[in-house]
């Protein structure tokens, strides 16, 4: 039995976003558990699918000894505040100095945090931990498929394993991997060699789905490499809306000697090169998508889904722009259905004026996007609910939700979900918790990039994603990189 702190921070930063991420943002809960320590981060991640709970099903198997440290996450946006990322990280750091002597640590990071004052959060974090620890202390920690990983993570952490799937149903499992790992070096595997390589370009969000090609034979390539002296391989592509110097694809794994580590690596970012020019997905304008939408309804299909994807909360999106909305309004789409537009205001007239009520508001448009204001309208309220609820998909099964007051709303004929807090719209629990069941919608507007397909790809008949405004700008090469590394490619349509 071995004594093994656990602890985890995780944000997606969005350094073209325009709200920041700060102390509070960590602190409350939304779609995640919220700031936890000690015992009652074992109580707030008990049940819901995060990698930490996947580590910890592991480590419990082998009848460790877990001291819980801290475990926090916020709703990606721009840039982690100085003041968050230091006070978190001071509060992460003292907890692992005061759970010394360890003979392990796992944490549950993100690999895509910016902040106001340096561009590689978890680079920083783990070399700070590094610094209490030693290096001989062995530390393993899981990544999100999105990260950007940097060499200072690879030279600060003994494991790294990135989750295999976009929707991420398999965060547990990418949890339990990593602290596999992390057991056999703490029985007396040596430390592995680790190989690391970046690509030559970046991968849009929606480029990266792994249900669909290229991603699909990229991550079936992944369990094939780790054979023979390879214990661990991972292939993470990137977050492209994070400009900094490392932003991009990578490739990294963990093998008995370097020149198998060098072989899995050069094997998995060779394929990734050799199918660049297959990253592509056409995308709609708002106003285009909307017409399809109604002639494949006109043509017999059933559920068509619409992604506004540029205003993805789960990318560093506000969840309150309108573009679509708009679009499906004037656009005829009656019966259609939002969700969810974020707007605490509006959530709280609803509830005061009650099921029924007519009220006057300027929904949305609140979060200093360049050319974005509210929209004015007078909706009826059909329902209310608290925001309080269990998820149920894939992705989001067993979060308790908290999403403060909801409201749905009808203008126009179309009805729009409300809520307080900015949340993606990846789960059809969303829409239930309203009284709203997906199966028997015609027309579903989802505030989401990719992660929606885990929970409503099985009920549409098509998938259109759309390009309405946003911060989660869909074609990299629209955006203005200061910081990427020269060389680095940025496709485009």
């Amino acid at each position: 039995m071995a004594r093994i702190a656990i602890g985890g921070w995780q944000h997606e930063t969005n350094t073209f976003a325009t709200i920041k991420a700060d102390y509070a943002a960590f602190h409350r809960a939304d779609e995640w558990p919220p700031l936890a320590t000690g015992m009652d981060l074992l109580r707030q991640v008990d049940g819901v699918h995060l990698p930490i709970t996947g580590a910890l099903a592991q480590l419990n198997r082998g009848n460790h000894e877990i001291v819980p440290l801290l475990w926090c996450s916020a709703t990606p946006s721009a840039h982690v505040t100085e003041d968050a990322y230091e006070r978190i990280a001071a509060m992460l750091i003292e907890a692992v100095r005061d759970a010394l002597p360890l003979d392990g640590l796992y944490l549950d990071l993100h690999g895509a945090m910016v902040c106001e004052h340096l561009e590689d959060g978890e680079g920083e974090l783990l070399r700070r931990i590094r610094t209490v620890v030693g290096r001989d202390l062995p530390i393993a920690a899981s990544l999100d498929l999105h990260a950007n990983i940097t060499p200072e993570m690879v030279q600060h952490a003994d494991v790294l394993d990135v989750f295999r799937t976009y929707p991420h149903v398999d965060m547990g499992e990418t949890g339990a991997r990593a602290a596999m790992l992390l057991e056999r070096i703490i029985a007396g595997d040596p430390k592995p060699h680790a190989a690391f390589r970046q690509t030559g370009f970046l991968i849009a969000l929606n480029w990266g789905c792994t249900d669909n090609e290229p991603c699909r034979s990229i991550y079936r390539r992944i369990p094939e490499v780790i054979a023979g002296d390879v214990l661990s391989a991972s292939f993470a592509s990137g977050f492209h809306l994070s400009d900094i110097h490392h932003v991009g694809p990578a490739a990294v794994a963990y093998a008995r000697t370097p020149e198998a580590a060098a072989r899995a690596v050069d094997d998995i970012a060779g394929l990734v090169e050799s199918l660049e020019e297959r990253f592509e997905e056409k995308v709609w304008t708002a106003a285009d998508g909307v017409a399809q939408a109604l002639k494949l309804r006109r043509d017999g299909a059933g559920t068509v889904v619409l992604a506004d994807t540029q205003d993805n909360p789960g990318g560093g999106g506000a969840g309150d722009t309108t573009g679509l909305l708009e679009a499906l309004v004037a656009g005829g789409a009656a019966g259609a259905v939002l969700g969810l537009l974020s707007d605490p205001d509006a959530a709280a007239a609803a509830t005061d004026a009650g099921v029924g009520a007519e009220i006057e508001v300027a929904l949305g448009g609140r979060s200093g996007l360049p050319g974005q204001s509210p929209y004015h309208c007078r909706p009826r309220v059909l329902a209310l609910a608290d925001g309080n609820f269990t998820a149920t998909g894939p992705m989001y099964h067993g979060a308790r939700m908290v999403l403060g007051r909801c409201a749905l709303l009808e203008t126009g004929s179309v009805r729009v979900i409300v809520s307080s807090k900015p949340v993606q719209a990846a789960d059809q629990s969303m829409f239930r918790h309203l009284g709203i069941e997906p199966a028997r919608e015609s027309i579903i507007a989802l505030k989401s990039s990719v992660h929606f397909r885990n929970d409503f790809a099985d009920l549409a008949d098509a998938i259109l994603v759309v390009e309405a405004p946003g911060a989660v700008h869909a074609d990299p090469a629209k955006l203005h990189y200061q910081n990427k590394r020269e060389g680095v490619r940025v496709l485009g349509r």
